[in-house]
């Protein structure tokens, strides 16, 4: 099936997997709104289209610090067990309905506990929502198996506590573990000891890199800090001349480190120019392990089937590449080989299979 073969009914249906999208960054607009009203927050609009529209607005500034500041708004809503738990039950809904077979869900539990809740209950309720949509979902037809990544947030300084939930929880849905946050001025070498103290453990870790920062951040998430992926990255192009790599590029292909790419959110943050243009495409092309992802499906007004369609509609995509980059995600996934394995053979393949 060719690109112009593609139509958006098809792209909906097939089976998708997201490895990097924030939980704080994917609310409903009209749950926002409800929400915000319960706990006496001020929106800057309290209908949800125009809302919706206004976070789009706001993200498309073309500046990471800027982007992130929309958070303000979803953040302010999440401090309760009654909002964790609605938020993240509708998250696991919203992807089902996308065809998403699979999804690692990230946040910062240090940004949850203004109501009074303690980072344990905050990782605790997390899951309980999660494991709610997981069932309704099931339940409907469209099975989502969704695993959490817990984050610490690279200027603060509560980045071990949040490695050490992610030890506490590894057997209670939480697969890994990641740093966000402002990326330019707070390299991820600074927290070294919250990374080695993983490693010990053997929990597994992706490191936003290479998106406000260039190649130093990708190589000190990776040779300092041994990440097993990478959030973002597109800024591994700087390291390839003439479709040639360099030392870093060539390490990132060949080791078969994933790429947690976000081609709509790049856009927003200044990282890339355009969809036509996203290193996403090359690096493809090159033979790296890119995976397509969402970010902030609220912020950035999208969705998998959406990044989807503009990568067809812009890049000249195949449901091939479609496959590819979804096995990508699969293969790469912070859960047990067996699993992947079967989720690929017996859910992802066969999707595609069926569109082709």
């Amino acid at each position: 099936m060719t690109a112009s073969h593609v139509d958006t009914d098809t792209l909906r249906r097939l089976p998708k997997a997201v490895l990097h999208d924030h939980l704080d960054g994917g609310l409903r607009p009209a749950t926002l709104v409800e929400l915000a009203a319960e706990v006496g927050h001020t929106l800057p609009t309290t209908d949800p289209d125009e809302l919706a529209a206004w976070y789009y607005e706001a993200a498309n500034s073309g500046d990471l610090v800027r982007y992130i500041a929309t958070f303000e708004h979803t953040l302010a809503v999440m401090q309760t067990r009654e909002g964790l738990l609605r938020t993240a039950e509708e998250y696991v809904l919203d992807l089902a309905e996308d065809g998403v077979v699979y999804a690692e869900v990230r946040y910062a539990p240090e940004l949850n506990v203004n109501g009074g809740l303690t980072l344990p209950e905050v990782v605790e309720t997390v899951q309980e929502g999660l494991a709610a949509g997981m069932a309704k979902a099931a339940a409907a037809g469209t099975p989502v198996r969704v695993g959490t990544l817990l984050c610490g947030m690279r200027m603060f300084d509560r980045v071990r506590e949040a490695a050490d939930l992610a030890v506490a929880f590894r057997d209670a849905g939480v697969v890994g573990f990641d740093i966000a946050g402002a990326e330019d001025g707070f390299p991820p070498a600074d927290h070294l000891a919250a990374f080695e103290h993983l490693r010990g453990e053997s929990v597994p870790f992706t490191i936003h890199a290479g998106e406000a920062h260039g190649l130093p951040s990708i190589h000190q998430a990776l040779q300092v800090c041994g990440a097993q992926r990478i959030g973002h990255g597109v800024r591994i192009t700087e390291d390839i001349v003439d479709g040639k790599l360099g030392r870093l590029a060539g390490w990132v292909r060949d080791r078969r480190i994933a790429l947690e790419m976000c081609p709509t959110s790049n856009l927003q943050t200044g990282a890339a120019t355009s969809i036509a243009e996203h290193p996403i495409t090359t690096l493809k092309d090159l033979g790296f392990r890119v995976t397509l992802n969402t970010d902030n499906r609220l912020v950035s007004g999208t969705t998998m089937t959406r990044e989807m369609s503009l990568l067809v509609e812009e890049a000249d995509w195949t449901v091939e590449d479609l496959r590819t980059v979804t096995v990508n995600a699969v293969k790469s996934a912070f859960i047990p080989f067996d699993e992947r394995n079967a989720l690929i053979e017996d859910v992802v393949l066969p999707g595609y299979a069926s569109a082709l």
